[in-house]
C-alpha cells in the first residue's frame, strides 16, 4: 500500500486565507493638465489632476426646469500670465478665448460697474461703497487684530506729479522727513478710493502711459506709517478684486469660478485643498462659466490676487455622479 507523503509547510501555506483584494481609489492617469504647473505641492497637483481627469459638472441655475441636463467640463491650466497687476483680465481673456485685449476687458468691466452702481440708489449701492472703503481707505484705528499691515490707496493725476513733487520738496526743505512729507501731501491733494466713482478711476489703471492716474500706496502698521510707494514710473496697475470679478461676470452674463489651490501650510487635508469660489452676475446667467486659477500658499494666499487661466472644454460621457466636482 503506497504512502501519501505530505509536506507540512506546503499544507500550512495552502490553508492560509487569501489576502484581501487591494482596491485602488480614484486613480488619475497623467494627462498633463496640471503636471507642468510650477509652484504646486504634491497634494495640490494630485487633487487638480483628479479634477482634470474626471471633470466638473455644472448646470445653469437660471435655466428653465427640464431644459438643461447639465454639462461636465474638463479644466486645463491655460498657461502662466505676467504678474503685472493685469492678471485677472489677462487670465479671463485667455479663459474665454476673447478677441479683446486685457486692457479692453478692464475697460468693459469698469463700464459695467459704473452702469450698475449708478442705477442703484439704495442699500446695495451703500454696501458697495462701504466695501470699497474697507478695501482701499480702511479705518486705521481698527482691523489690527486681523492685519499686520494695512494699505491706503490714493490716486494722483499724472499731470499733477510735478506739482506734487514740488510741494513735497518744500516740506522736506522745512525739515520734514521725505516719507512724512509725501504722506501729508498725497493725503491732502490726491483722490481717496472710497466710493464707486473713485473705485472706477482706480480699477481703470492698467499701468500704461495712457492712464489718467497713478496709484499711490501708503502702508501702515499699528505703530504708524511704514512706507510710501510713490509709483514714480507709473507702471503699477490696479489688481482685480471681487467687485471687478462680479462686474466681469455681469458684463458677460456668466458665472466666474475662482479655483483656489491651497498648500499644506493652510492646514487642510488633500481632499479639501481645492476650493471653487463662485461669483454670480447681477442678472440672468446665459453662458457657461469662466474658470480662473489662484495658487495659494496657506490662508494668506486666499487673497493673493494673482490669477491664471483655466480652459474649460466639454467632457462627454461624464455624468453628475462621476464628476470630481459638482458646482
Amino acid at each position: 500500500m503506497g504512502k501519501l507523503l505530505l509536506d507540512a509547510s506546503a499544507v500550512t501555506e495552502a490553508l492560509k486565507p487569501n489576502p484581501p483584494l487591494l482596491l485602488w481609489t480614484d486613480p488619475v492617469t497623467p494627462t498633463g493638465g496640471f503636471l507642468e504647473v510650477t509652484g504646486l505641492e504634491d497634494q495640490q497637483r494630485r487633487h487638480l489632476e483628479r479634477i482634470h481627469e474626471r471633470g466638473v459638472f455644472w448646470k445653469n441655475p437660471d435655466s428653465v426646469p427640464g431644459t438643461d441636463t447639465g454639462t461636465a467640463f474638463q479644466l486645463s491650466h491655460g498657461g502662466d500670465v505676467e504678474a503685472d497687476g493685469n492678471c485677472l483680465f489677462t487670465a479671463a481673456m485667455r479663459s474665454m478665448a476673447a478677441a479683446e485685449t486685457a486692457r479692453e476687458l478692464r475697460r468693459r468691466t469698469v463700464g459695467r460697474f459704473l452702469g450698475d452702481h449708478g442705477a442703484d440708489d439704495g442699500p446695495g449701492r451703500d454696501a458697495v461703497d462701504a466695501a470699497i472703503r474697507n478695501l482701499y481707505s480702511p479705518d486705521l484705528k481698527a482691523g489690527w487684530g486681523i492685519h499686520v499691515v494695512q494699505e491706503v490707496k490714493l490716486l494722483a493725476k499724472k499731470s499733477d506729479r510735478e506739482g506734487l513733487d514740488a510741494a513735497i520738496q518744500e516740506l522736506v526743505d522745512l525739515g520734514l522727513q521725505r516719507e512724512a512729507a509725501a504722506e501729508s501731501i498725497y493725503k491732502e491733494r490726491c483722490i481717496a478710493v472710497n466710493d464707486g466713482p473713485s473705485w472706477a478711476n482706480y480699477m481703470s489703471i492698467s499701468g500704461s502711459p495712457e492712464d489718467e492716474y497713478d496709484i499711490i500706496t501708503l502702508q501702515y502698521t499699528e505703530e504708524g506709517l511704514l512706507t510710501v510707494d510713490e509709483n514714480r514710473d507709473g507702471h503699477a496697475a490696479a489688481f482685480g478684486d471681487d467687485i471687478a470679478i462680479e462686474s466681469l461676470a455681469t458684463e458677460f452674463k456668466r458665472e466666474v469660478y475662482v479655483v483656489q489651490a491651497h498648500g499644506s501650510d493652510a492646514m487642510v487635508d488633500e481632499e479639501n485643498c481645492v476650493f471653487f469660489l463662485p461669483h454670480r452676475p447681477r442678472g440672468k446667467i446665459c453662458e457657461p462659466p469662466i474658470f480662473l486659477f489662484m495658487k495659494g500658499t496657506g490662508w494668506c494666499g486666499a487673497g493673493a490676487d494673482h490669477y491664471e487661466p483655466l480652459v474649460a472644454n466639454p467632457l462627454p460621457f461624464i455624468s453628475k455622479e462621476k464628476a470630481a466636482i459638482v458646482l
